[in-house]
């Protein structure tokens, strides 16, 4: 049975439950879905229809994430220079992974009941950095892979985890560029 598509109102709703949720969940991962609802402008028993326990709102929080993350990649092959949407792409990485520092203690929740919020993340990722870097074939050292960047953006942000830290993570990932460029 498949499910009908959502009004859009519902979608609306939805949607500003999950940009509530991403906010308050990094910033107090105690917080309360009364909270949500009450910051998104909706009642409880709206939350509860798309989203039948915390868990289920953590879990599509981390995946919404992702998907913007990775939907993006389409939009900055066209709009900017091979090598620039790549390091577009970075810092918006830089960014996700802050988040996802800041729900880290909602999602060890969503593990403990059994959900899986990280099963198809990395898949996902890494077929967005191979999509940044074919479209920067010629430009970018062809040897690069698409797991190993991945692994050093991942490495810049576990070291410049702090937001003090965020213009040295730039520079980072400027330095890693510049290693990834042709020669």
């Amino acid at each position: 049975m498949s499910q009908r598509p959502l009004r859009a109102d519902a979608q609306r709703n939805r949607a500003r439950l999950l940009d509530v949720a991403v906010v308050a969940l990094a910033d107090a991962p105690e917080v309360t879905l009364d909270a949500i609802a009450r910051q998104a402008g909706v009642g409880i028993g709206t939350l509860y229809r798309h989203f039948p326990t915390r868990e289920a709102l953590i879990e599509e929080v981390y995946r919404t994430e992702v998907a913007r993350l990775c939907d993006a990649v389409p939009e900055l092959i066209a709009a900017e220079p091979p090598d620039r949407a790549l390091r577009v792409w970075m810092d918006r990485f830089v960014d996700y992974m802050a988040t996802k520092r800041g729900l880290a203690d909602a999602l060890k929740m969503v593990i403990a009941a059994g959900g899986t919020p990280f099963a198809h993340s990395r898949e996902r990722l890494v077929a967005a950095v191979g999509d940044l870097l074919a479209a920067a074939t010629g430009v970018l050292r062809p040897d690069v892979d698409p797991v190993d960047l991945l692994t050093a953006i991942n490495g810049i942000c576990l070291a410049t985890g702090d937001p003090e830290q965020r213009e040295q993570a730039g520079r980072l990932l400027d330095l890693l560029m510049d290693g990834v460029r042709a020669r």
